[in-house]
């Protein structure tokens, strides 16, 4: 299997607190772990790495304060959006931005995603997507 190009490391308040989450709500599973609070998890495709603040090596670059991650998304595509919405929802997590099937223009086509958005419990903001294929322009 080929790696994966690109593995956010999100640096958490409470690392049990966001296993809860990732694990325990959304399905990620942990590959490994470190001595350190850290832990590198998985769901389908998505890698993600998980530490937890003030200890082991935080790369930091400003004073962190909620939400972190600002101005940033990420779009994780999964095998069941709406299951996984639904655990959310009947767990009591908000949802940032409801369900929606949105398409965007991509040249002369239109691609589609059936996604919502979340965040996470330090504020990262997780948009879990099902792609819905594409189509041309004309056809919208």
């Amino acid at each position: 299997m080929k790696p994966i190009g690109l593995v956010p490391e999100f640096l958490v308040t409470d690392l049990k607190k966001s296993l809860n989450f990732y694990v325990g709500l959304l399905g990620f599973t942990v590959l490994y772990s470190r001595e350190e609070k850290f832990v590198y998890i998985k769901k389908d495709n998505a890698e993600i790495m998980l530490e937890q603040i003030g200890i082991g090596r935080n790369w930091v670059t400003k004073d962190l304060e909620y939400p972190l991650g600002r101005g940033t998304n990420f779009q994780i595509e999964v095998e069941d959006v709406d299951l996984l919405h639904k655990i959310l929802s009947k767990n009591s997590i908000p949802i940032f931005l409801q369900m929606e099937e949105k398409w965007y223009r991509k040249n002369n086509l239109e691609v589609g995603n059936r996604q919502f958005c979340v965040q996470d419990p330090d504020g990262y903001l997780l948009r879990f997507y099902k792609d819905l294929g594409e189509k041309n322009v004309q056809d919208s």
